[in-house]
Parts: C-alpha cells; structure tokens; sequence
C-alpha cells in the first residue's frame, strides 16, 4: 500500500452448485491467478455463497461446518503471499443453523473479521434454508474503515448509511446477482457510492446454475459515482487501484453528513 491508496483484485468466477470440491478447485486457481502478474494486489475479494453455490436444498449437508475448511484455505493463502483476503461468503454452518458468512483475513493470515448477511432474499428461498445475522460488517482496508454487505443488503439504503456513519470509507459488496436485473445491480451500487461518498467494490458471480444465469460486472465505484472498472459477463480478475484520501476530498467538497437533519427523518 502506498500511501491511502489500495490495489484491489476482484475474482468473478462460475461457482458450481451444490459442489464445494468443485469451487474449492476453481478458487484455489483463481487465487494463484490473482497474485500473479506486475504488480501485487494488497486486498483479494471474491463472490458470494462461492463454495455451494445456491443449492438450499442441500444446504445442511454441505455447507462447511464453522467454516472450517474455508478459513484454512484463506488464511494459508493470505499468509503466503501477504495479502488481505475479503473471501466472498459461503455457507457456513453453525449449531443453530447455516448463515451466509464472509470471512476477512489479514496479511498474516489472521481472521480479522467476519459479516453474516442480515437481509435474507425471499425470490431465492433464502429465509427457509439460512438464519440471519445479527450485527453489522466492518473491517479495515488500505489503512482505513470499511464495510461490508451482501448482495441483497444493497437494496436497503439504510444500512450502508449507518455504516458510513460509523467511518466506512468503502464498502465491499460480494453477490450472487442473477439476470435480467443488472440496471439494478449497476444502479444501486453506483447510489450507495454517491450517497455516502465511498469507494464501493462489488465482486458478482458469473455463469449459469441451474435455470439461473448470473452476468458479472464486478464493480470498483469511486466516491463520485463514478465506475473505475467494470468486468464483462466471463470470469476474471478485476483490478484497480483506489485512493482512499478522495473520500475525505469529496466528502468536504459536498458535506452531505454535515447537512443531515436526523431530527426530521
């Protein structure tokens, strides 16, 4: 990291329902290809529910059990190449249930944090196969406060803006969101970025499961609204460098939390 700034690669892969060797498989290439090239990346992210995919109906059965298996993969890849790792969410399985969970890694290796998703989708059957979370995602990231949503949680402005409020500069957005609605996709990242005056990074899935189709376009928004980098519908890595000092410089030359009246709504 230089300075604020913060390289960041994004992994839009196909995730393969309801076969965790499979994605484990994939991941595990994917990761080795993120590395790879000039120039490092400091912070690794990837999609959402990418080690089972949504097969729900399966989900007690295969989901990783506390999640074990996944934070022995992230933290030994955090830790050989001194990276962060955002790593998406999967299901993970806990005595009282399966939870869409996102587990954060340090440099080190070390879990440094982790967001269960709060919001479940009702046109997917979330809120029959998974329990809920019940407290907010924060990490840090490039020397700075971020959070964390997860696909659905993006439709609910709400929550971003409390998050704002307790000093996210960024926001890292993994989802599984499928056809046709990418004018939303697009249009609700780019509002929350605007909004809150943050960096927000999103990392969608890709590929068909099912007779869902998923059509990428990880995002990197800037505090302006406007799209740094954008992937197409077919697996890759996307990167960008972002400077976390243009919060700060966006943020005074429009003081929108300055002007909040929270008396009146």
């Amino acid at each position: 990291m230089s300075g604020n700034k913060l390289r960041v690669a994004v992994v839009q892969m196909h995730v393969d329902a309801g076969n965790p060797d499979a994605n484990f498989e994939r991941l595990e290439r994917k990761l080795a290809e993120a590395v790879s090239g000039e120039e490092k990346p400091e912070l690794v992210m990837l999609p959402e529910m990418w080690n089972t995919g949504y097969a729900l109906e399966r989900i007690e059965e295969i989901a990783d059990p506390e999640g074990r298996r996944t934070k022995e993969l992230l933290s030994a890849f955090a830790r050989a190449n001194g990276v962060q790792v955002l790593g998406g969410s999967i299901a993970e399985k806990r005595a009282d249930g399966v939870y869409n969970t996102v587990y954060v890694f340090d440099e080190q290796g070390e879990l440094a944090s982790s967001y269960s998703k709060i919001h479940l989708f009702r046109l997917m059957d979330e809120e029959k196969y998974l329990k809920a979370g019940e407290e907010l995602g924060r990490l840090e990231a490039g020397g700075a406060s971020a959070g964390m949503m997860i696909c659905y949680d993006i439709r609910f402005p709400e929550l971003a803006r409390k998050l704002a409020l307790d000093g996210a500069q960024a926001l890292f957005v993994p989802a599984q969101w499928p056809n046709p609605r990418l004018h939303h996709w697009r249009t609700l990242l780019t509002a929350r970025a605007i909004e809150n005056q943050m960096f927000v990074i999103a990392c969608n899935r890709c590929g068909t499961s099912g007779e869902s189709s998923f059509f990428g376009h990880s995002l990197i928004i800037d505090p302006w609204g406007e799209i740094i980098a954008e992937a197409g519908e077919e697996e890759t890595i996307l990167r960008a460098e972002i400077d976390l000092t243009l919060v700060d410089a966006v943020r005074a030359k429009i003081p929108v939390f300055e002007d909040r009246r929270p008396s009146l709504y």
